[in-house]
């Protein structure tokens, strides 16, 4: 029934009717792959902690993890509501916050409904089993995130996945796939390790050319990209023409866990039915909905957070790329520091902590070989200064391992 429901919400008129409505270490021994697993040496939420360190590698790109209001709702909703539910969503594990907290979701997102999920991956791995037939097809950038590619794996769809942002070869994939019943196209919003932002507005004219869906994870954009920081289809001025988004609300939005899809109701009707991350996962704690939901309410009174992302993103990628660095992506706070040997991004991150920045290199499997990195996040609560000191410690440490 609820599969039906869907179908016919799709296919009347095809998509145009739903348009309507941890950080990973780089190990020592100059080895790809090779890691360990650095201790933090501070409360997860500081950016700045007691030994004078700055953390540049968390995903708080707003800050709220330690906002004095977002921490006070967590406490409220924990004392009201308790640890947890000790059961999922369908038997007793519902309350009002959690609904509450869709509702908001939805409204911040301009969509019809939203459905929450334990981590934007169970998100991932519950949508495309559900939505997507053996009759479908799905159309994935190949650099999308390993939950999206987990997630499609799950369905029997058929797959074609096209080449980074290349929207010839989309377009090619997409004529081929015109002889099956649905066509989604996924992509990542902002991509985690690169700092590129996919190209929406041409994947959405493809997408409209082809009668096609359009899927975006919007995990590295939600709550700072874009006028009022409702991600990238807001900043590309394409809202009304994706039709499904995954996020999350372990980053910008109070930095905990959580994750959700907001989208049309019969998708989110079907899911709520279908997807099996949601029907067998416990409900999310209280203190996470009331700490997300605070996050929300902030970014809905005011964009002034959101804005202020823009300048110091900027202030880092200038000043870096001055000092002689190349900076992967454009516009966007994660700034990877590209380097390409494993070994240069484990010794310099090193480095980087004597000097008081907290930063990780990463490698092979988790980006290309030859592709190696030390992964910046810029933070609204970054100052200045902060910003300056990480690039004279790089500077530094570049010229002594001889990256510069």
């Amino acid at each position: 029934m609820w599969r039906a429901a869907a179908a016919r919400a799709l296919r009347g008129g095809g998509a145009s009717a739903w348009r309507a409505a941890g950080p990973v270490r780089a190990g020592g021994g100059g080895k790809e792959g090779s890691r360990s697993l650095p201790s933090v040496p501070c409360p997860c939420f500081s950016l700045s902690v007691p030994a004078g360190i700055i953390n540049f590698c968390a995903n708080n790109y707003l800050g709220l993890s330690s906002h004095p209001e977002v921490i006070r709702a967590a406490v409220e909703a924990l004392e009201k509501f308790g640890a947890g539910l000790s059961s999922v969503r369908f038997i007793c594990g519902t309350q009002s916050i959690h609904k509450d907290l869709e509702e908001k979701i939805a409204r911040f997102h301009q969509r019809e409904d939203a459905i929450l999920y334990a981590s934007c991956f169970d998100a991932n791995a519950g949508i495309f089993e559900a939505l997507l037939t053996p009759e479908d097809a799905v159309l994935s950038d190949e650099l999308n995130h390993a939950s999206i590619i987990d997630g499609i794996r799950l369905c029997k769809a058929n797959k074609y996945r096209y080449k980074h942002m290349d929207m010839q070869d989309l377009e090619a994939k997409l004529k081929e796939a015109q002889k099956h019943r649905l066509r989604l196209v996924a992509t990542d919003g902002a991509f985690s390790m690169d700092g590129d932002i996919a190209p929406l507005r041409e994947i959405c004219q493809l997408a409209q050319k082809y009668d096609a869906l359009v899927f975006t994870d919007e995990c590295h954009a939600t709550g700072f990209l874009g006028p009022n920081g409702r991600g990238t289809d807001e900043l590309l001025g394409v809202m009304d023409k994706v039709t499904i988004i995954n996020s999350t609300l372990g980053k910008a939005l109070g930095g905990a866990a959580g994750g959700y899809t907001t989208g049309p109701k019969p998708l989110i009707d079907l899911l709520r039915q279908r997807s099996r991350p949601y029907l067998f996962s416990n409900s999310l704690p209280p203190a996470v909905v009331g700490c997300a939901s605070k996050a929300l309410d902030l970014l809905m009174e005011s964009n002034a957070i959101a804005q202020s992302m823009a300048a110091k993103t900027q202030r880092f990628r200038s000043k870096m790329t001055a000092a002689g660095f190349t900076i992967s992506g454009k516009d966007h706070p994660i700034c990877p520091v590209m380097l390409g040997d494993a070994r240069l991004a484990s010794v310099m991150a090193e480095d980087m902590l004597n000097r008081g920045i907290y930063v990780i290199g990463f490698s092979y499997p988790v980006v290309p070989k030859g592709k190696a990195r030390i992964r910046v996040q810029i933070s609204a609560v970054h100052s200045d200064e902060d910003i300056d000191h990480c690039v004279e410690a790089f500077t530094e440490v570049g010229r002594k391992h001889g990256a510069l």
